[in-house]
């Protein structure tokens, strides 16, 4: 099977997807058009949106798009930080929980998989939360990096590094394997990715 025919059966089974992104927009347009365009492609695939809650930055792009779009969206949110994220009119069923941890317990558990879109401290602290959790064998789901614009290129590296170093499980992360599939993909919107890749126990 192609690695195209693989990644569409492999999407095919997701029902929810949670999306980790920042609560700016940041600089480049180009992260903008990539929370939109993945938006369009979570509603062409029939699949529903789980995120961080908030109705500002990358957050509110693309959840605004799903739910335009016809689909269900579930925002995750700790109470201390409904009144900063929370701003005018939400589209989507707010789940307020205690505190951070809970939001990553229930994330877990409302989701089939992971996408990350570029981001700050947060984003990257779920991101390797989920990932950690996998390794441990907390859950056995999809983790993808939308790599926009070479966005998590240092992050990369930096796994490239503790898996040279023997700090760091190889299969958590082969770069040269996320390299390849990025220049396999690069005709569609499936360039962003870098990675939609299985975290399992070793």
């Amino acid at each position: 099977m192609s690695l195209l025919r693989e990644f569409d059966a492999m999407v095919s089974k997701f029902k929810r997807i949670y999306v980790f992104c920042g609560s700016s927009q940041g600089k480049k347009s180009s992260y903008q058009d990539a929370a939109i365009e993945l938006g369009k492609e979570l509603i062409s695939r029939n699949i529903d949106l789980v995120y961080e809650e908030g109705s500002i930055g990358l957050m509110g792009l693309v959840s605004q798009e799903i739910h335009d779009g016809g689909r269900h969206v579930i925002g995750v949110i700790p109470k201390t930080l409904m009144p900063r994220e929370l701003t005018g009119e939400t589209v989507r069923e707010v789940m307020a929980v205690a505190d951070m941890h809970q939001r990553k317990e229930e994330m877990v558990r409302h989701s089939d998989a992971f996408i990350t879109l570029p981001g700050g401290y947060g984003t990257l602290e779920e991101l390797l939360e989920v990932i950690t959790w996998a390794q441990l064998g907390i859950h056995d789901k999809i983790v993808g990096l939308l790599n926009v614009n070479g966005y998590y290129n240092s992050l990369l590296s930096f796994i490239d590094k503790a898996v040279e170093k023997a700090l760091s499980i190889s299969m958590l992360a082969k770069s040269s394997y996320l390299r390849q599939q990025q220049q396999s993909l690069s005709r569609n919107w499936r360039n962003m990715f870098l990675a939609m890749k299985e975290f399992l126990r070793s």
